[in-house]
């Protein structure tokens, strides 16, 4: 059984950006997709990427980092999908920490803690900003079986909402979790996360 495995979720067509989002540049020059990718290596080596098929630029950005590319042939069923093949690609991993490469604040610190939060026996953990939860989100082992049936573009919302008792949410000072890119306008001139 391998540790903690990282899934940066990278199969989205980012059809309300305007154009290939994740190989956008961030105001301090670095590639959105990459950015979230490079944060969540540093904090699980053990990292892999879903993305598209004919998505070959990104996925050489993502082996480039050491990340192994799982490439998903059904993006269009959702980001359910996306997330079962990542978890079926690491069916001997202990637990998964979930994250989204529009999503390129994130601390690796925060990463961290929700794969060490795992490690410690979570079944369900998540970072929380001033009170609102965000991501990455970590899943343990007993999730394995759910994860992979997923379907649809929800992902495993369901599972945070149907387990509270389950879900160990963790206090952070990064206010990453919480900023995700879907516009341009949502790009912040700083090239860092406010806050």
């Amino acid at each position: 059984m391998t540790e903690i495995q990282g899934i940066l979720l990278a199969a989205g067509s980012g059809q309300r950006f305007g154009r290939h989002k994740l190989l956008h540049p961030l105001p301090n020059g670095e590639l959105m997709g990459v950015a979230a990718a490079y944060h969540l290596v540093a904090a699980l080596p053990n990292t892999l990427a879903i993305v598209r098929p004919d998505d070959v630029r990104l996925a050489e950005r993502f082996e480039a980092l050491g990340l192994r590319v799982v490439e998903n042939s059904q993006a269009e069923q959702g980001m359910g999908r996306s997330l079962a093949m990542g978890v079926g690609a690491s069916a001997d991993a202990k637990g998964w920490v979930v994250a989204l490469a529009d999503m390129p604040w994130i601390k690796p610190e925060t990463i961290g803690a929700v794969a060490q939060a795992l490690s410690q026996g979570a079944r369900l953990a998540a970072p929380v900003y001033q009170g609102r939860r965000g991501h990455p989100v970590g899943f343990g082992r007993q999730w394995g079986d759910r994860l992979q049936a997923l379907q649809g573009d929800h992902g495993a919302r369901h599972l945070l909402q149907a387990y509270p008792d389950e879900l160990v949410l963790l206090s952070t000072d990064d206010p990453g979790i919480l900023l995700d890119i879907d516009h341009q306008d949502d790009l912040n001139p700083g090239g860092e996360a406010p806050g």
